[in-house]
């Protein structure tokens, strides 16, 4: 059996050239690799909900799903990252309800999206992470590794400057984040409530 190699999830990339173009970074547990797995909106804004913990009037997907889980005493054991050989990640689910273990194939974001909404370790093995990792201490990735055309920075998406929430008072921030919700626009709620916490942690340290 091949040995395992725990990792986690250190943010989403965004390219701002290619819209609609993201990228989760996973990095291995007490090392600097990481690997890079490529996604679309609607599953970085499923797991940058999670990620800034952004209440939604109504359950996402994945929610449901965890919660239907539960509700039959099944437990998300760990998630297994793959990668094909055309190249794409997969993954595999491990499920338990204490005396029956399965295995369900599953896409890559789905398992991450799932595992840290139930707190379930992530692993890949040493074949991937020489295959798709990199030192982003010591060599940046080009953007051709990933698929983006350009290279963006290796942290998760922040309040662009031209948006204008920098002139808004914590309050009109407060109500156009409650807006965003409501609008199911949870892209930019996360980030307007990135913008909050900024201050907030800006406050603390004054």
């Amino acid at each position: 059996m091949n040995k395992k190699y725990q990792l986690e999830l250190v943010g989403i990339t965004y390219n701002q050239i290619e819209s609609g173009v993201y990228a989760l970074i996973l990095q291995e547990v007490g090392s600097s690799r990481r690997i890079p797995i490529i996604i679309g909106f609607p599953e970085a804004q499923a797991i940058e909900c999670k990620l800034q913990e952004v209440k939604t009037p109504r359950p996402l997907t994945h929610d449901t799903m965890v919660n239907a889980l539960s509700a039959f005493g099944i437990k998300l054991v760990e998630v297994n990252i793959k990668k094909l050989d055309n190249g794409v990640f997969t993954a595999d689910l491990l499920f338990s309800d204490g005396k029956d273990t399965r295995v369900i194939d599953s896409r890559s974001s789905d398992a991450i999206a799932l595992a840290i909404r139930t707190g379930s370790p992530i692993y890949t093995t040493e074949d991937v992470l020489i295959e798709s990792g990199f030192e982003p201490e010591e060599n940046k990735p080009k953007a051709s590794q990933f698929n983006l055309s350009s290279n963006p920075a290796f942290t998760r998406p922040t309040v662009k400057k031209d948006v204008g929430y920098k002139t808004m008072s914590n309050s009109q921030l407060t109500k156009a984040m409650a807006k965003a919700v409501e609008e199911e626009n949870y892209e930019e709620a996360a980030k307007i409530k990135a913008e909050l916490e900024k201050r907030e942690q800006k406050n603390l340290q004054s």
